[in-house]
């Protein structure tokens, strides 16, 4: 079966470029706009709307890049926690670096970053701040205002938003992003907008969120998956009230954004005197869901992410001895949109191949819908047989090819066993890998079966057992997406990952 396309790229590129031009004349001054969601690298995105690529919304700031300036914004309380972004698996302090290089080589202007809600004990932040001072960028502290947002008197004064450090930004239209969630985003632009109208420069305020789509209807899985995306911060979509009675037009929005727009257009007129917004949804600029081509195919897309998203909240819980809540959260999305986890074609055939062998099992779904299943041995991990197995499929290899000979595999298995401390002999998948590479300089079958790595991306995998820290890493560099059973191959407190 393969893969739709459901969303027009470039259509979206031009008319999301032209709708933020339109707003920013409608505001006049500088505009700070507010990046919800990830800028570069919008996983999400791709993956319920077939077509949308991870850097859609960098390639259409690129049209404008000379007039734009980005900031970035991290929270002081994510460094403490040593937050990590669950889907590169890198730390909030380390993707910060990894976004101003990013920003840098696609010759945007990058200086600033404003560590948020930081306070006098934060000793990791003021670490992470002196070195992003070593390293020549420009940070602004931001501090904790009591009462946030409902204290409007002090919000909107020398002792509120005028105790945070100003970001001298030279652009007129600033883009003001983060690593993840809760990074500060909305209080670090009225933070800006504050400053700039404290010197007489006209500035206001928009937001960019992908996500609920809001002239999609509240329940279409597009944004039901975007529901069981934020499980952990138990979010939901509503109907914008305020838009339906000022407008007499039903829109989606995010709940807290709801909540809290009548404080956030208070605030926006004591900070500029004025406010052109009458909603939520007035707020924002996006335009994704008039670039829905393929509806069936966004829906399918999304369906299959509610399932991804369950998964994983399981295998969060049994990872860190956490009770049930996110899962039944994402179980209750799931119901929403009427689908089950045995809806994900490559569940059942891995949970198959554990009932007959009582050894995990693992299944991946090629992009023309062939199911290929792996089983764990003495020599291979199921998720390292799956993957020669898919490779050799695709390569045109025959299925009874050894592609690695056990006297090839026995001498690596001996290194991790004897001199590495490994318990477990078998290869796993970033091992097979090598010793198919290595294979590949004399045997041209090894060869061709390598060349076919680029094919699995996008195709979902299941495995019956919760991965190690390598195998999923390594499924996540080739753009695999799978998903595990929530239970552990060995039954041990302590879980090397």
């Amino acid at each position: 079966m393969a893969n739709k396309i459901g969303f027009d790229r470039d259509q979206y590129i031009e008319m999301q470029s032209r709708h933020i031009q339109a707003r920013r004349e409608e505001i006049g001054g500088k505009l700070y706009l507010e990046m919800g969601g990830k800028l570069f690298d919008d996983m999400h995105a791709s993956r319920v709307l077939p077509g949308f690529t991870p850097d859609n919304k960098i390639a259409m700031l690129e049209k404008i890049r000379d007039e734009v300036e980005i900031l970035i914004c991290i929270n002081a309380k994510d460094l403490e926690r040593h937050k990590v972004r669950a889907d590169l698996g890198i730390t909030y302090e380390d993707d910060v670096l990894r976004l101003v290089d990013v920003f840098r080589d696609r010759g945007f202007l990058v200086e600033h970053v404003v560590l948020t809600q930081m306070e006098d004990d934060n000793r990791l932040a003021q670490s992470f701040l002196e070195r992003l001072e070593r390293l020549g960028l420009k940070v602004s502290r931001h501090r904790v205002i009591p009462g946030y947002p409902t204290n409007m008197d002090l919000i909107v004064s020398d002792e509120g938003l005028g105790r945070n450090e100003y970001a001298e930004t030279t652009r007129d239209l600033i883009v003001v992003t983060a690593p993840g969630p809760g990074s500060g985003k909305l209080a670090t632009c009225l933070s800006q907008v504050y400053h700039e109208h404290k010197r007489g420069i006209n500035a206001g305020y928009a937001k960019f969120e992908t996500f609920p789509i809001w002239n999609l209807p509240l329940e279409h899985p597009v944004n039901l998956a975007y529901e069981a995306a934020t499980v952990d911060l138990n979010d939901a979509n509503v109907i914008d009230h305020f838009h339906l009675s000022a407008h007499g037009e039903q829109t989606v929005n995010y709940n807290r954004d709801v909540e809290a727009f009548p404080l956030l257009k208070t605030l926006l007129e004591r900070l500029t005197g004025a406010t052109p917004y009458q909603s939520p949804t007035d707020m924002g600029v996006n335009m994704a869901g008039y670039c829905i081509i393929d509806d069936d195919a966004c829906r399918e897309a999304s369906n299959q992410e509610i399932i991804r998203r369950y998964f994983k909240a399981l295998v969060d819980e049994a990872r860190n001895g956490l009770d049930s809540t996110q899962s039944e959260r994402a179980a209750v999305v799931m119901a929403k949109a009427n689908i089950t986890p045995e809806m994900r074609r490559v569940v059942a055939p891995a949970r198959a191949i554990e009932e007959q062998d009582g050894l995990p099992g693992c299944a991946m779904e090629l992009a023309d819908g062939t199911i290929i299943t792996g089983r764990t041995s003495d020599l291979l991990g199921c998720s390292a047989a799956m993957l020669l197995n898919a490779l050799k499929h695709l390569a045109g290899i025959d299925d009874s090819v050894h592609l690695l000979s056990p006297d090839s595999i026995e001498p690596i298995q001996s290194l991790k066993t004897k001199h590495l401390g490994s318990v477990n002999p078998r290869l796993h998948t970033d091992e097979v890998l090598i010793a198919l590479s290595v294979s590949a300089g004399t045997c041209e079958e090894s060869r061709l079966a390598l060349e076919q790595l680029k094919q699995l991306r996008g195709c979902d995998a299941h495995t019956t057992t919760i991965l190690g820290s390598v195998d999923e890493a390594i499924f996540r560099n080739l753009g695999v997406l799978v998903t595990c059973d929530p239970k552990f191959q060995r039954k041990s407190l302590y879980q090397k990952r």
